[in-house]
């Protein structure tokens, strides 16, 4: 009845009816273009003809399903990973990474607070305390292991918070000759090189600001361009760019010519990770994505364990930047062997660059063409004439599912990133009394071995659960860290008062501690793993910038850190609330995400459509589930397709041009 309803709307009254959309997101047959619709509803021409005259084709004609299936006819025809080739490109993307994790944990070492002190009148000097710190606090100061370096947002991109300003002290800054020591490893930084203290002090957070403003803008413009032009130039001149902005901080004059050309450090930094995530992602096949993406996030927590010793190395701030930046000279030989992403080159229909690319690795590997049972290479000849089809990522907002999905991820990414500050804070907070952070090393590697846990705990957890489930559970372990932190350990301070309860102050800070460390691990576990799901979402014509968008939640995230520091911690209670319920709002979020593991990456915006919501646990034999599977919405919505062209195309052919299994 409804088949003949839908019969009536679309053949009878002229055109009178519109037609609803189909249940994966894609429009109805005839919707597009009248005369894709006549096209449609003619007989086709051929057998092979007849299999991708499902979906109404554009005006210039529809592409061949064969040369969109990636995964599936182009790879094995490179020889997936078995191919030397393709080993090489992805060692090649795995090798910067570490000279990114030198430039993302650079602002640990530039612009640490140091301790410092007066030069008195009598030519002696003595140590005054830090002037911020209350009373109760400056006797620890006044030791030289002591020092004022306690916040790492996620151990990176983020200097130590300044000390509140109660308790001014006159003398200090008021003082003609100020001495400062950082036990950091340098000599000197940004901070004791321009006297960033007292009524300057406000400087250092504009610093940090511009890295983090850079990075967030850079994503978002570098992830466009890169859908727009391709990866490869978006890399190389991001690189070229660096170099030039990143030498030049070295050379910087005064802090405002520093905090400058750091913003454009960030915005090329942030092409470089995008450009080389993406290459990633797009070269490996179903099964190896997330394990390949993980060893480059090893490389670059190699890189946050050497950068102390390379700052103790170099002694010098500007010698320091120096040597992060010139790494990246290497990477100017990429223009010679690393060539475009050819995922990005058939998706957008480039099929003439793309053929010469195939013949290119084939020949490197020193395959046969022969081996191309599915015939790809013969169907890319007859392809050839067709004008390539770029996509911007506007074009997700008319969707029915996909920006859903890019959503949730973006408000995830915000979330882990921007509460992990909240730990970190937490933990941090009670140095004057726990012997493990009284030292600027034990924080630091306290940070780095959070992490280093986090990331070796994602590989078993997200091979068992898949990403949807991995995400959840590490979601609800933060949300509970946060929930017992805010709630738990207030009703231990209220009980600690109480001169009969046994409980202490010491008590309550061990807890502290122990919500704090799980809420780091997991919260550092939700950022990593949203970005990841993402890129494996999203469409290959808009991967680019569906990446920019939740890379850039993730920067808004770390910007809390200096934002809470610029305000002396005030509203920091409230900050922690706020990210609880959201947490828990992303709990349920969570749970509207498809199940991307083993799977092949969509390569157009219908693609993307397609990745539907599966039921977390699988149905038991004989159970009616409750939810369809893709191949059975995909059925569901050829059987409408053929109502609506009334019968134009053979019924065994479904919505997305394949043939019903």
């Amino acid at each position: 009845m409804a088949i003949d309803r839908r019969r009536e709307e679309g053949g009878g009254g002229g055109g009178g009816g519109r037609q609803l959309p189909e249940e994966n997101g894609s429009l109805p047959a005839g919707e597009a273009d009248p005369a894709a619709a006549a096209a449609t509803a003619a007989p086709p021409a051929g057998g092979l003809a007849a299999e991708i005259q499902s979906l109404p084709p554009p005006p210039s004609g529809s592409c061949n399903p064969l040369l969109l299936d990636y995964d599936g006819s182009v790879l094995p025809l490179l020889g997936g990973l078995g191919g030397g080739h393709q080993k090489t490109l992805i060692l090649l993307t795995w090798i910067p990474a570490l000279f990114i994790g030198f430039s993302q944990f650079s602002d640990s070492f530039l612009l640490v607070q140091p301790v410092s002190w007066c030069k008195g009148t009598d030519g002696q000097g003595n140590w005054t305390g830090h002037p911020h710190l209350p009373a109760a606090a400056r006797g620890l100061a006044t030791s030289p292991s002591y020092n004022h370096s306690s916040s790492y947002s996620r151990g990176m991109l983020a200097a130590p918070e300044l000390p509140t300003p109660e308790g001014k002290n006159d003398s200090y800054c008021d003082c003609s000759e100020r001495y400062h020591r950082i036990s950091a490893g340098l000599q000197q930084n940004i901070v004791s090189k321009w006297d960033l203290v007292c009524d300057s002090a406000w400087k250092v957070h504009i610093a940090k600001f511009s890295l983090l403003v850079g990075l967030i803008f850079g994503y978002l413009i570098t992830g466009c361009i890169a859908d727009w032009v391709g990866r490869r130039p978006v890399l190389l001149f991001s690189v070229l760019f660096i170099l030039i902005f990143g030498l030049s901080v070295a050379l910087s004059v005064n802090v405002t010519m520093f905090s400058t050309l750091r913003f454009f450090e960030g915005f090329c930094l942030a092409g470089i990770i995008l450009s080389l995530y993406a290459l990633r992602i797009e070269l490996c096949p179903p099964g190896h994505r997330f394990m390949i993406t993980m060893v480059a996030s090893f490389v670059a927590m190699a890189g946050q364990f050497l950068m102390p010793g390379l700052a103790a190395l170099c002694r010098d701030w500007q010698v320091l930047q120096a040597v992060i930046i010139c790494p990246f000279l290497l990477m100017l030989l990429y223009w010679f062997v690393f060539p475009e992403s050819l995922r990005w080159l058939m998706a957008t229909q480039q099929f003439e660059a793309a053929k010469k690319l195939i013949l290119h690795i084939t020949h490197k590997d020193r395959t046969s063409t022969e081996c191309d049972i599915k015939g790809v290479l013969p169907e890319l000849e007859r392809e050839l004439g067709r004008r390539p089809k770029k996509v911007c990522i506007v074009k997700v907002v008319g969707t029915r599912n996909l920006w859903k999905n890019i959503v949730v991820l973006c408000v995830n990414s915000l979330t882990g990133y921007g509460i992990h500050h909240c730990f970190a804070k937490s933990m941090m907070g009670h140095e004057d009394k726990m012997s493990l952070t009284n030292n600027f090393y034990a924080d630091y590697y306290t940070m780095a071995g959070i992490t280093l846990a986090s990331c070796l705990a994602m590989c078993p957890v997200v091979g068992f659960l898949g990403r949807r489930g991995g995400l959840l559970l590490f979601m609800i372990l933060t949300a509970l860290a946060s929930l017992l932190q805010l709630g738990l350990l207030n009703l231990i301070g209220k009980y600690s008062q109480l001169p009969d309860s046994g409980m202490s102050d010491t008590v309550k800070d061990k807890f502290s501690t122990a919500f704090s460390i799980v809420g780091m691990f997991s919260s550092h576990a939700v950022g990593s793993l949203s970005v990841f799901f993402c890129a494996e979402i999203t469409p290959t014509v808009i991967r680019g910038g569906g990446l920019g968008l939740v890379q850039a939640s993730a920067g808004f995230g770390m910007l809390t850190a200096p934002i809470m520091e610029l305000h002396n911690q005030k509203g920091y209670f409230l900050h922690h609330v706020i990210f609880a319920c959201c947490t828990l709002i992303c709990i349920i979020c969570i749970l509207l995400l498809p199940e991307s593991k083993n799977q092949n990456l969509p390569e157009n915006i219908p693609d993307g459509e397609h990745y539907t919501r599966q039921p977390l646990l699988p149905h038991k034999k004989g159970e009616q589930p409750l939810l369809l599977t893709n191949s059975e919405l995909k059925d569901y919505s050829g059987l409408h397709d053929s109502a609506a062209v009334n019968d134009g195309v053979t019924e065994s052919v479904t919505a997305n041009g394949m043939k019903a299994m």
